[in-house]
């Protein structure tokens, strides 16, 4: 076991694993007090070696280890990276890549949905993982070797499930599948919330737009709130607190006073000021200005039949290629292909529509048919 609690030391590492072609990667973190994660624990290893690195050691400089990270020469594992990528991202601005990702490879490789870490490690490794620390307050100082052992588990049996997942890949000519959706792991955009845009993120069922105009701001102002104080957005304010406010549209802060949610002393504060003003502002807009409410119509009856082939084509397509369904396809998606010959939904492009949105088109128009064989349900052309 190794812990990396020095700058010298994590220099040094990173230079010897600058010269591996690959190196496994997680993170412990902990984020149920702060709105940015904090970063506890990176572990990291490659053929040779594997350590921890512990990032709450006052002074340690991770610049190396940001820089390992971007070098294009050197492959870097994750399971399920998005977590880990957004931590990089609001840290150093940094994107690991080139970027393998086993979740995503193993649901290429059939391994079933968002395969969990621990079921990768039994079907792959044959070993069963220790749970009996997975709830650790990483925050906390010092740890046991067996949180240690615990937290490094997750690089060193992630070496023989990339290698394995690799394998099948390179056997069944679909790297190129993983490197598709990889690509768009890559994207910084996607990891950080602009504050104009954290009105997407509440549930808005009311369709007038002047409450929207007036969500859109709150929600605006909360989120810039919650960043400033690194503090969970909830706890500036709650969604429900937000509709409130949208739906009584409070002119004065002593108002607030009488909204269920909001603190005793929020109405007093700076917080209560920038509400009002928040409000104020949505309700000076002009009708011109106003959002523009765009809701997806809840699919027609008229389709339901043809969403109920195309789910049991999606089965039968997943079954035959051993590849999960929601890499190719989730209800929505079936529900718009219903409806449109030519939706914006993954499973008409690239190796997904070679692999199903193409054969989802045919037995939408007639061009094939079901029958039963031997007990099994098979596609054919029925101008056969």
């Amino acid at each position: 076991m190794s812990v990396i609690t020095t700058s010298e030391a994590l220099k040094a590492l990173c230079e010897r694993l600058s010269k591996s072609d690959y190196v496994t990667v997680d993170t412990e973190f902990l984020r149920d007090k702060t709105y940015y994660s904090k970063l506890c624990l990176i572990q990291i290893a490659d053929d040779n070696e594997y350590h921890a690195i512990d990032t709450l050691i006052g002074g340690l400089d991770l610049t190396p280890f940001y820089d390992l990270m971007e070098n294009e020469k050197v492959l870097k594992v994750f399971h399920a990276a998005k977590q880990d990528i957004e931590i990089l991202v609001n840290m150093a601005n940094v994107v690991p890549k080139p970027l393998f990702d086993s979740q995503i490879a193993a649901m290429v490789c059939g391994f079933g949905d968002s395969i969990g870490y621990e079921k990768l490690v039994l079907a792959l490794c044959n070993k069963q993982l220790d749970k009996s620390t997975r709830f650790t307050d990483w925050s906390r100082r010092p740890l046991t070797e067996r949180q240690i052992d615990y937290a490094l588990g997750d690089v060193t049996h992630l070496r023989v499930i990339y290698k394995k997942l690799q394998q099948q890949l390179e056997d069944t000519n679909r790297v190129s599948w993983l490197t598709e959706d990889i690509a768009e792991m890559l994207d910084k955009e996607s990891y950080t919330i602009k504050p104009e845009n954290a009105w997407k993120r509440v549930k808005i069922r009311n369709s007038n737009r002047r409450f929207n105009a007036i969500v859109h701001k709150l929600a605006e102002w909360r989120e810039a709130e919650a960043q400033r104080r690194n503090i969970p957005r909830n706890r500036v304010m709650r969604d429900e607190v937000m509709l409130e406010l949208s739906a009584v549209r409070p002119t004065h802060t002593n108002a607030l006073t009488s909204v269920r949610g909001l603190g005793a002393n929020f109405a007093t504060s700076k917080g209560g000021n920038a509400v009002i003003e928040a409000i104020k502002e949505a309700m000076a807009l002009s009708d011109d200005e106003l959002p523009v409410i765009s809701r997806r119509k809840p699919p027609s009856q008229n389709t339901d039949p043809i969403v109920e082939l195309l789910k049991v084509l999606l089965k039968l397509v997943c079954k035959a290629e051993d590849v999960a369904p929601k890499l190719l396809a989730n209800v929505e998606d079936l529900e718009r292909l219903a409806e449109n010959d030519e939706a914006d939904v993954k499973a008409l492009h690239g190796w997904r529509y070679d692999l199903f949105g193409k054969n989802a088109l045919a037995l939408k128009n007639g061009e094939v048919a079901f029958a039963i064989k031997d007990g099994e349900i098979e596609v054919f052309d029925h101008k056969e």
